[in-house]
């Protein structure tokens, strides 16, 4: 196991440094051997902040060189303060002044010039270099004793190895994509773990191997949210119908309280085992505690307890305690996770729109995927194509608000999102009038003639026959095979939410059956 863990961002020794800052320096004097080693740690802690500072001059004035000269010293820096963990005298609160210093260096400054991404077809590094001093000094602030109790309640061994080895494989980009979730949804989540006492890197392995950070997931058993609660176990902590027809399962921060309360309370039971507490989450605490009660409290890789489990929960364990290792360790291991500007802030709709709108005309402002995991993970209650009054305010972030003023209230993009969300597939049919076959000599090469010339209208004095009048919209409709609400709602111009209303269906999933009568109150033109 090693000695000393790493955190996400560029900064990661920086969690075993701070877990070391409280101790004490040792009261007796220094051999000039030790005294010269720290003043050569000072030295290049100091060389390296200068570099840094220098990298950012470089950053703004567009020269190339700068992101390379600020990686290399960010991490001759890490290697400092390693190194002075292990330096008999270093003192860690004077290395990490340098690190206070740079938070105020606005080192961002480069990023929120260009934050509307390059304009329409290129494409811009959203990582912002401040972005990683900043943010890794805070991560390491919050995690350097959350690490360091991770590590000691979990076990590292060959079924963990395994576990890292399918996350770096096979599952890779499935890793990559909870943590972007996750980063959007930290400020929401993560505080209900920290008062609770448990460790950030648990709830980020169970959502990676619950949900991949996908607030609407709801697997075949029934389990649903970004943790997947059972109906009556998240009822026993609080979660369900909230009244509105929301299933508060789904809801990042309601969620997130109610795992930490569920955890806490088989921790209480399960001799503190991280494993077991585990095991019960995934294959029922009713089980898990007999069986820790029938061995005497042993752990879960005795094989007397670890072969009763069911090989689902046998294999859960460890890719959880996996995935939260990788989470600590991720430079260890080579794996670079991006890192998303994810300041909240609310975005108040200056006009009716949905989320699959604004997901095409946010762009994809430096993201991979652009937006729409990000929108709906923040704002569960709305269906992705629910149209949204005026007004509405929704939870996002600095970067999606400033795209919506720029690309969202007027102009071609926005124009072009409305269009494209408005389109029905069904107007593509072209529909004929019907052809009267005759023998060819009275008609064209085919035989065949207008319909008006068979009845015995001369060709010429035949006139096109006015269109149909659009039908007035029914006031029910029949569900058929295969459409969904939403189907239903964009195929008579309804408002989803108003529809299920209508129809005492309920939110987030909006449920309908084949034949299924629908009232269509406030639909049509």
């Amino acid at each position: 196991m090693p000695a000393s863990l790493r955190i996400p961002g560029a900064l990661a020794p920086l969690a075993a440094a701070l877990a070391l800052s409280c101790l004490s320096p040792d009261a007796a004097a220094l051999s000039k051997r030790d005294q010269a080693a720290v003043d050569a740690l000072t030295q290049r802690m100091q060389s390296g902040e200068a570099r840094y500072q220098s990298a950012l001059v470089k950053i703004r004035n567009a020269d190339p060189a700068g992101r390379r000269e600020s990686d290399a010293a960010l991490e001759d820096m890490e290697d400092v303060i390693a190194a002075c963990t292990k330096q008999k005298g270093c003192q860690l609160s004077t290395m990490l002044a340098g690190y206070k210093r740079l938070l105020k260096a606005n080192a961002d400054a480069s990023v929120a010039a260009g934050e509307d991404d390059v304009d329409e077809g290129g494409t811009l590094d959203s990582e912002g270099l401040g972005a990683d001093v900043p943010e890794a000094a805070r991560a390491a602030a919050l995690l350097s004793d959350d690490g360091q109790r991770f590590v000691k309640m979990v076990q590292y061994n060959p079924a963990v190895q395994a576990g890292i080895r399918r996350w770096l494989t096979d599952m890779r980009g499935s890793l990559i994509q909870t943590h972007e979730n996750y980063q959007y949804m930290r400020q929401m989540m993560w505080p209900q773990f920290e008062r609770a006492g448990l460790p950030e890197a648990l709830l980020f392995g169970i959502m990676a191997k619950e949900s991949n950070g996908k607030v609407h997931v709801t697997s075949r058993a029934g389990a649903a949210g970004p943790l997947q609660f059972m109906f009556a176990t998240g009822k026993r902590f609080g979660l369900g119908d909230d009244g509105s027809g929301f299933d508060t399962r789904y809801d990042p921060r309601a969620s997130s309280e109610a795992a930490a309360s569920y955890l806490n309370e088989r921790l209480g039971q399960l001799n503190n085992s991280i494993e077991m507490s585990l095991a019960a989450y995934n294959g029922g605490e009713g089980r898990a505690l007999r069986i820790n009660n029938a061995s005497g409290g042993r752990n879960f890789w005795d094989e007397s307890v670890y072969n009763q489990f069911p090989a689902e929960t046998r294999d859960y364990v460890p890719m959880v305690i996996a995935a939260a290792w990788l989470y600590l360790h991720p430079r260890e291991y080579g794996l670079r996770f991006p890192k998303i500007d994810a300041k909240p802030a609310s975005l108040r709709l200056s006009k009716a729109s949905s989320i699959y709108e604004l997901t095409i005309c946010l762009g994809n402002g430096g993201t991979r995927e652009g937006y729409m995991r990000a929108l709906r993970n923040l704002n569960p209650r709305y269906q992705p194509s629910s149209y949204l009054a005026a007004g509405t305010s929704l939870n996002a972030t600095v970067k999606m608000v400033g795209l919506y003023n720029r690309w969202c209230t007027q102009g071609k993009r926005a124009e072009l999102a409305h269009t494209l969300v408005m389109s029905d597939a069904s107007n593509a049919i072209v529909r004929t009038g019907p052809l009267t076959v005759l023998p060819s000599s009275d008609g064209a090469v085919d035989g065949t003639v207008p319909t008006a010339i068979a009845a015995g209208e001369p060709a010429g004095l035949a006139t096109p026959k006015p269109a149909p009048k659009k039908p007035a919209t029914p006031r029910d409709y029949r569900v058929q095979r295969g459409e969904t609400l939403t189907d239903v709602a964009r195929k008579f111009q309804c408002d989803t939410k108003q529809l299920a209303k209508a129809n005492g269906i309920k939110a987030p999933r909006y449920m309908v059956k084949p034949g299924q009568k629908l009232k269509l109150n406030g639909c049509g033109p």
